[in-house]
Parts: C-alpha cells; sequence; structure tokens
C-alpha cells in the first residue's frame, strides 16, 4: 500500500478545502492516487453537510450593505468553525450575496432567510452545498435591516466587527468615523435612555457595598454611588464617550459642530456569546497521518 503522507495530505486539503482526516481517509482509500482522492472527496460531500452542521461554528465575517439612497441596509454576521474557512473566498461570496439578498427580499428573521432565493436558488440549498465543499459548519447567525431616517453608514474592522449607523445631516467621512469610533470603544447605547436599569443599579450597589468596606460614612454613600453610576454612563452611552480621534470633544460635541444628529446604530462582533473551542492546527495534521 502505498505511503500517505502529510505532504500529500496537505495538498489535497488545499485543492479540495476538505478536513484532515477526509483528506487522509480518502488517499488511503485511493491508495495514494490523487485524482481518484479527489473523486471520493466529491461523491461524500453531500453526506459531509449534515455531519458539519453540529459542529460549534464561532469564526466567521460580518458585513454591511447599504443601498445606493443610503435608505436601507443591513448587517449581517455569517458564523465558520474556523477563522481560516472566513478567509475563503468562495465563503466570502457567499456573505455578500447573502447580504444583498437580505437588502432586496427582506425577510423578517433568520429562519426566514433560508427560503430566500440568490439566482434561484434557496439559501438553505446554498448552504448545504458550501459545507459539503469547504468540509465546515457555516451558519448565518443573525442580521438586523435599517431603514434610515437620515443616511446609512457603516464601518468594518477586519472581518470581525462590524458597525452601521444612521446619520441626519453628516459627510461620508463623518459618519465612517463615528462608525469607527463605535467599532473601537463599543458603546452599549447612544445616550442613558438605552441602557437597562438593572445595569444602573448593579453599578449602584456595588459602589455602595465597595465604599461601606472602605469605611465612608452612611451620609455618603449615595453621593458616591451617583459618581460612580455617572462615569458608568460616560463610559458606556456613545454621546458622552471622548471621541477617539480627539481625546478634546465627546460624540456629542462633534455632532453638534458638525449640526448632525444620531438616530440609531447596531454593532455586531463575531462569535459573540458562543463559546469557542480551541483546535491545534499542527495536531491536527499529525492527527491525519498517523495509523
Amino acid at each position: 500500500m502505498a505511503e500517505i503522507t502529510a505532504s500529500m495530505v496537505m495538498a489535497l486539503r488545499a485543492k479540495t478545502d476538505a478536513p484532515m482526516m477526509d483528506c487522509k481517509k480518502a488517499l488511503t482509500e485511493a491508495e495514494g492516487d490523487e485524482q481518484r482522492a479527489e473523486e471520493l472527496l466529491r461523491v461524500r460531500f453531500g453526506n459531509k453537510a449534515s455531519k458539519a452542521s453540529n459542529r460549534v461554528a464561532a469564526e466567521g465575517a460580518v458585513i454591511a450593505s447599504i443601498s445606493n439612497d443610503g435608505k436601507s441596509g443591513v448587517l449581517l454576521e455569517v458564523n465558520s468553525e474556523t477563522d481560516f474557512c472566513a478567509k475563503n473566498d468562495e465563503f466570502k461570496g457567499f456573505v455578500s450575496d447573502l447580504s444583498l439578498a437580505i437588502l432586496e427580499d427582506k425577510p423578517t428573521n433568520i429562519d426566514a432567510l433560508s427560503d430566500v432565493k440568490i439566482n434561484g436558488i434557496a439559501v438553505e440549498e446554498l448552504r448545504t452545498l458550501l459545507i459539503g465543499k469547504i468540509g465546515e459548519n457555516i451558519t448565518p447567525r443573525r442580521f438586523q435591516l435599517l431603514e434610515a431616517k437620515g443616511k446609512l453608514h457603516s464601518y468594518i474592522h477586519g472581518v470581525k466587527i462590524g458597525v452601521i449607523l444612521d446619520l441626519e445631516g453628516a459627510s461620508e467621512e463623518l459618519g465612517r468615523d463615528i462608525a469607527m469610533h463605535i467599532a473601537a470603544l463599543k458603546p452599549k447605547a447612544i445616550d442613558k435612555s438605552g441602557i437597562e436599569n438593572e445595569l444602573i443599579e448593579a453599578e449602584r450597589r456595588v459602589a455602595i457595598e465597595k465604599a461601606k468596606e472602605a469605611g465612608k460614612p452612611e451620609s455618603m454613600l449615595d453621593k458616591i454611588a451617583d459618581g460612580t453610576v455617572n462615569k458608568f454612563l460616560k463610559e458606556v452611552t456613545l454621546l458622552n464617550q471622548v471621541f477617539v480621534k480627539d481625546d478634546k470633544m465627546t460624540i456629542q460635541e462633534l455632532l453638534s459642530k458638525n449640526n448632525a444628529t444620531l438616530h440609531s446604530f447596531k454593532m455586531f462582533t463575531v462569535g459573540e456569546g458562543i463559546e469557542k473551542i480551541e483546535t491545534d492546527f499542527a495536531a491536527e495534521v499529525a492527527a491525519a497521518t498517523q495509523g
């Protein structure tokens, strides 16, 4: 039987994007014949999709698409198992096509997205085919459709953080600057009204307990708590944050200076809230060429 080397496995993976172990098995079955092994992998693609769909997908990409008039837009996150997959051209093409389909069809939720068609083919069918080809679980996770009161602007940091916002009376440069600021400082809301009262009360309780432990008098506790809450709100509300490109003004002051109004914003971070599983790529290659 022909020896199956690591270089043979890597070459087949580079050609097919199939998982390492599948490449190893296909080469073994094909007795080292790369062309035959590739054919075997193609036959197995249909079965691979259902297996891959059970694996954790916590990497991927965020994308923003905005209509030509700037009035409609979508922020979309699509997950994959590895960062390697997220850089795959076919994966990136799928994400781009998906965002444009959402912008056009405006599905009501992520489940309804499965039935949206791209070039006559349902999204779920395209997803299954792509899973089969790449060999990883690929999952459209969430999207946010926006209809602007002013005009939509966006900023994507790499492919990991995406921001879309609705600004009125702002230039393209200002829109991008504020979107970039949001990606950098990650505010929770535009102002205090967008912060859940539970969060504010939690900050207050913690401040009071710390003050008590420090021996502060009872008469000072409320004042100390108010100061802590105000500091918290300045850190997490966009309008009160210091502009990342000019520490001499807040976002509110920046908007006022430019006679602009911010109506809303949305930010996605890839994999946020998903428990990730760490993998050792070198160990995977070694395991694929043993036994």
